[in-house]
């Protein structure tokens, strides 16, 4: 087991990962690791948790921690001691102490003149960091711990420049040791050493200069002069009398053993390309790879690196090799397959390259494939090589450049999956988390530069979608252009249509980058690219692409799935069929619209998504009629365009509640873009459908009224009236659906207009039905009632069953309203005989309750409750928990006249949170008035007041007379118990004046009293 604190704290076990949950015991595993073999006191463990404020607990919490670490790394690992606990372990186990030992041994090399030796242990122990130490962990002592640590690091790293430099290796380390001094101005032995780095480049002036500056630098900064180690350095290029390199120690001579056949001796080759300098994050990654490669396993080790063009593969890749590549002493080989290149390299010719450089005669390697990897295998066999194939066309691409032998491994990168590597370790990396990539864009344009616009400089990073290669070449325009204030890149990044140009640098490109990916797709997979970024949809399933593509669903999944294990598409969830839904990168989009501009004819990509809407429509309709209220609401009719096979509908359609959850955001998205492009007709169509659907039981009014607008101006700007006119009764539905009656009028009015001077008798009838409604909700009971009239012969002779059931029950809600009883309870029979012909259970619920209402209205109670009761039982069966809530509601005020409604209370409650949660301010006021005649007749006036108050405000902010008068009603008998007589007479003469007014039956009905209970008036509801 080895314990890693050079970089995020972590366990291996062998090459796997133990997990370590928690920042506690991670920070006390970190304590224990660093004095592994040795007692930590249970005290200093407790300053490290807690520091000077620890609980009460602390030393219960101390061994809590201990005993899940017990258990995580097996019992024996932590021990108990008298004055604390032990880390069992050799402290060689420890990357700290390995790094430590390491160090020493190299420092011992150094003084002896063994240069090379002290470099490549140096390197060795330097190979060992992941990154910041104790990662992950935060508080005093780990900040400490790691400056101390950092500090060893940062002299290791001047040991090993030490040693490069007797070497004479000085003009390679010159841009490093530019960094040192830059990073600390003041730390002299750097500066000196770049000063000699300069020297061994020829560039004495220079040398002279970095003295001078560092002289100026520490009196101004410091008030001293140089170290006389330092002024050495200087007096020693003065004299000339830098010393000179020196060539390091041979190897031992192995004796020549004479052989019947000279065999050519084995080559060591060292084909890495330079890792960034500026690597940032994928800390995570880099840890599973690096266990990974250093595992000690009886087969070859192979890690595959997949992503989406430009998340930086090959820079993690060569970033990795360069971290493991001392325990691959004899060599390391790279090869850019170019995968999908038209001119992507063949693996023989691969082969013939490796074997050369492994010291294969050219003229020795052999002809066919076959051979080729025969021989490679066999050269491999019994040798440590590090293999790294950049950008692999697939598996077939790969295979034959494995090699046998247990020391090797091998690092692939491709832009598709490659499941089919058996055995292989599959790492694919996403884009950029935000601090990583706002980190990136910080190394390459400085500190200073990104915390003097933070703002803009996180729109930078989301601009670019936080994928590697963007931020990169981003950050490299930004360097070359010290003058430009970040806001201004971030301005022209903003230019969707220009986008991709800003995103590139030298031979750097975004643009480059995800054409390689695409000319490696067949046309039906361009295609698909090209229309999903030409629609803009933000995400999608893929009913949304078959009719977009004109196939069926079964075949383009296949293509979807295509197109993710190409990285051009994200998978980011399940939906509630069971279904993956995809969703473009920002930067894929928008190459995927220059595409679908420079390739597709605009009529052949506006007739798919004409044919994407009427799917669409068809399913809203499948949907909508599986809902519970969904006879009620849903348009019938219409035709079956360019649906999925029934199977596969009633699966997508199941939940119809989650599909229209998952999809709405899409719908608005069709709807815009039709709109955009002039397709009235299919724009009004999705709209109405919409409008008929989820967006009523789920009051998504937001949405409704984001499609109607955007369908709205299209028809507007086309001149269709008849378009117009069915936008603005769905306006005036979604308005009635808010209680903003005198808006609903309105749009219905500007419809009814429309109809009339088209002459579409039909339509006429239909608005006004509705528009039936809204007179009766705002009182307008005699107005509600002839319009009702005035349309049933009409639809009577156009023989809409369903409609004519709507018109009957509107009509007796009306007559109840105004006190005929009897004639109400016609009209609702009449009703809820034709919701039972037409199997519509949400009808009939909705009906029963209107009849339990009328009961009340006409003080039978019992009926009124027989009534309300079973459609408070048909909307539970039904699961519309919005019309539970006035069912309930319903038959909560049936039990209060019976004196029997304390029991009712809380659920009157949960009502009122479920109607505040669907933005229902009616139901709100209704569930409010209710509560107060609740707490009325218990005698709790305070609470009674205060709901019936609330209430008030409600009904008057609706506009709605008739509420207020009878909720003013039941103040006033509030008022008249408590002894507040004259405000009383003065609430009772104003509701009763609104009654009269409004022609309702209250207005006859004798003044309610408060005598042990409410003397009943025959309120309808």
């Amino acid at each position: 087991m080895r314990f890693r604190l050079l970089g995020p704290v972590c366990v291996l076990s062998g090459d796997t990962t133990v997990e370590v949950s928690g920042r506690k015991p991670r920070a006390l595993l970190a304590v224990l690791a660093l004095d592994a073999g040795r007692v930590v006191p249970a005290d200093t463990l407790i300053d490290v948790l807690w520091g000077e404020n620890p609980p009460g607990s602390a030393r219960a919490g101390v061994h809590s921690y201990v005993s899940t670490l017990r258990r995580t790394l097996g019992e024996g690992t932590i021990q108990r001691r008298p004055a604390g606990y032990e880390l069992t372990v050799p402290p060689t186990d420890v990357d700290v102490h390995e790094f430590g030992a390491l160090v020493t041994q190299a420092r011992q090399d150094l003084a002896a003149g063994r240069f090379g030796v002290a470099e490549r242990g140096l390197e060795a122990a330097l190979a060992l960091w992941r990154g910041a130490p104790l990662g992950g962990l935060d508080g005093e002592w780990a900040e400490r711990e790691r400056d101390r640590l950092l500090q060893l690091r940062l002299a290791a790293v001047e040991d090993r420049i030490e040693a490069q430099l007797r070497l004479g290796q000085g003009p390679r380390l010159i841009a490093e040791l530019s960094g040192l001094v830059a990073d600390d101005p003041l730390r002299e032995r750097s500066r000196g050493q770049l000063m000699i780095a300069l020297y061994q480049a020829g560039r004495q002036a220079d040398a002279l200069a970095a003295y001078e500056a560092g002289r100026r630098l520490l009196i101004d900064e410091l008030g001293v002069e140089p170290s006389p180690e330092f002024q050495a350095v200087h007096g020693q290029i003065l004299r000339g009398e830098v010393p000179t390199p020196v060539v390091d120690e041979p190897p031992p001579v192995e004796p020549v053993v004479p052989q019947a056949r000279t065999e050519a001796a084995p080559a060591a080759p060292r084909q890495l390309p330079s890792d960034l300098p500026d690597f940032t994050g994928r800390e995570a990654q880099i840890e599973r790879l690096v266990g990974r490669l250093a595992a000690d396993t009886n087969a070859t080790k192979v890690c595959v690196i997949a992503g989406q063009p430009g998340a930086g593969k090959s820079s993690l890749a060569i970033h990795v090799a360069h971290l493991v590549r001392e325990q691959y002493p004899d060599g390391q080989l790279y090869v850019n397959l170019r995968g999908v290149h038209a001119s992507s390299l063949d693996p023989a010719e691969v082969l013939a390259r490796f074997l050369r450089a492994l010291g294969t005669p050219a003229q020795s390697v052999p002809d066919s494939l076959e051979e080729r990897a025969d021989l490679y295998r066999t050269m491999l066999s019994n040798r440590r090589v590090l293999v790294l194939l950049d950008d692999a066309a697939d598996e077939r691409h790969v295979r034959d450049l494995l090699p046998g032998g247990p020391g090797c491994a091998v690092l692939v990168t491709s832009r598709r999956r490659l499941p089919a590597l058996a055995g292989a370790t599959h790492v694919d990396i996403e884009v950029f988390a935000e601090t990583e990539a706002t980190a990136l864009l910080e190394t390459l344009v400085g500190a200073k530069r990104i915390a003097e616009d933070p703002a803009a400089a996180a729109d930078i990073v989301q601009l670019c979608g936080q994928l590697a290669l963007a931020v990169r070449i981003t950050g490299a325009r930004l360097a070359a252009r010290p003058q430009w204030p970040l806001r201004l890149l971030a301005t022209r990044l903003r230019e969707r249509h220009q986008l991709l140009d800003e995103l590139s640098a030298g031979d750097l490109e975004v643009r480059g980058s995800l054409l390689l990916s695409y000319e490696g797709l067949d046309e039906t997979d361009r295609r698909a690219l090209r229309l999903l970024g030409w629609l803009g949809t933000m995400e999608f399933a893929s009913w949304f692409v078959a009719p977009l593509l004109d196939l069926t669903v079964p075949a383009t999944e296949r293509i979807l799935e295509r197109l993710a294990d190409s990285y051009l598409l994200d998978t980011i969830l399940v939906d509630a069929a069971g279904s993956p839904r995809y969703q473009l990168h920002d930067l894929t989009r928008a190459f995927a619209v220059e595409r679908a501009e420079a390739e597709e004819a605009l009529p052949d990509a506006t007739a798919a998504l004409e044919r994407v809407i009427h799917c669409a429509v068809t399913m809203i309709d499948e949907a909508t009629a599986r809902m519970p209220r969904g006879s009620a609401t849903h348009v019938s009719g219409r035709p079956r365009w360019h649906a999925p096979d029934p199977a596969t509908m009633a699966r997508l359609v199941a939940d119809p509640v989650g599909w229209f959850d998952a999809e709405r955001t899409v719908f608005v998205a069709l709807v815009e873009r039709a709109s955009e492009l002039g397709l009235v007709m299919s724009s009004t169509s999705l709209a109405a459908a919409l409008s008929s659907s989820a967006f009523t039981a789920r009051n998504q009014f937001d949405q409704w009224w984001q499609t109607h607008s955007a369908a709205l101006q299209a028809a507007d700007l086309a001149g269709d009236e008849a378009s117009k006119a069915s936008l603005y009764v769905g306006l005036g539905r979604l308005r009635l659906e808010q209680d903003r009656f005198d808006e609903a009028d309105d749009y219905y009015g500007r419809a009814l207009q429309i109809y009339e001077r088209l002459g579409d008798d039909s339509a006429v009838v239909l608005t006004k039905l509705e528009l039936a409604s809204v007179q009766r909700e705002r009182g307008e009971l005699k107005d509600a009632e002839r319009t009702l009239v005035e349309v049933l012969p009409a639809l009577a002779n156009a023989h809409s069953s369903q409609i004519e059931a709507r018109a009957w029950h509107s009509l007796g809600m009306t007559l109840t309203e105004q006190g005929c009883f009897e004639a109400a309870l016609v009209e609702h029979n009449r009703a809820l005989a034709r919701y039972e012909e037409l199997a519509d259970r949400f009808g009939q619920a909705l009906v029963l309750r209107s009849i339990g209402i009328a009961h009340r209205a006409a003080d039978e109670l019992d009926a009124a409750e027989r009534f309300c009761g079973s459609a408070l039982r048909l909307m539970v069966e039904l699961g519309d928990t919005h019309m539970v809530v006035y069912a309930a509601q319903s038959l909560a005020k049936v039990r209060i006249r019976q004196g029997r409604g304390a029991a009712e209370r809380q659920g009157l409650l949960d009502g009122l949170e479920k109607c505040v949660e669907l933005q229902d301010g009616f139901g709100q006021a209704l569930l409010l008035r209710t509560l107060g005649e609740l707490d009325l007749a218990a005698g709790r006036f305070d609470d009674a007041e205060q709901h019936l108050q609330r209430s008030l405000q409600w009904w008057t902010a609706l506009s709605l007379p008739l509420w207020q008068a009878r909720t003013m009603r039941d103040l006033s008998t509030l008022l008249a118990a408590t002894g507040r007589t004259d405000q009383a007479d003065a609430t009772w003469s104003a509701a009763r004046r609104l009654f009269e007014k409004h022609g309702s039956h209250e207005a006859n009905e004798p003044r309610p009293r408060l005598s042990g209970g409410i003397t009943p008036a025959r309120s309808p509801l």
